[in-house]
């Protein structure tokens, strides 16, 4: 089998196994474990710092792998609606800021970024994969700090529209 094969199809199986691996303890109505994590734009940012407002918080396996630039080209898409929403969309990988930096550039992306490699939030919100990654997996979380809402399973293409239909509904706009 050739290398460019591979690829695609070692990621399709680290998908699928990722799902297997999914142990998310938490749950709606559980308060959002805080943390304080470096962004792509240098500066250390903490969860509690985006009290008040909604956050959406979402975690994905791999900056440049196609289905983590769908999705993310899915929130930057949408990310003017769900700003108007009320929310900010934040990323988290255990890739490193570097990685970030490329991959917002690359991508035009317009929201935060932020490195975990050491892979401490990935294990406090249950999203750590057997591969050492973290799971595709999205927390809204409100205002007061709290989850509203737990994507477990996510499609990567048009995720944010999703996700916006959800904030929607959360400020009783549907």
């Amino acid at each position: 089998m050739t290398r460019k094969f591979l690829t695609p199809l070692m990621m399709i199986l680290l998908g699928i196994s990722a799902y297997a691996s999914a142990k998310i303890t938490l749950k709606v109505g559980d308060k959002a474990p805080d943390f304080t994590l470096k962004g792509n734009d240098g500066k250390m940012h903490k969860l509690s710092d985006y009290k008040g407002e909604y956050v959406v918080l979402y975690f994905y396996p791999k900056d440049m792998t196609p289905g983590c630039t769908t999705e993310a080209c899915s929130f930057r898409d949408d990310n003017s609606a769900i700003t108007k929403a009320g929310a900010k969309v934040i990323g988290v990988s255990v890739d490193d800021v570097q990685s970030h930096k490329e991959f917002t550039k690359k991508y035009g992306l317009d929201f935060l970024l932020l490195a975990d490699p050491k892979k401490e939030v990935v294990k406090k919100y249950g999203v750590l994969a057997a591969y050492g990654m973290a799971n595709r997996v999205t927390f809204i979380i409100t205002p007061e700090g709290k989850i509203a809402k737990i994507y477990p399973h996510v499609n990567p293409d048009g995720h944010g529209k999703e996700v916006l239909a959800e904030l929607e509904t959360l400020h009783g706009r549907k």
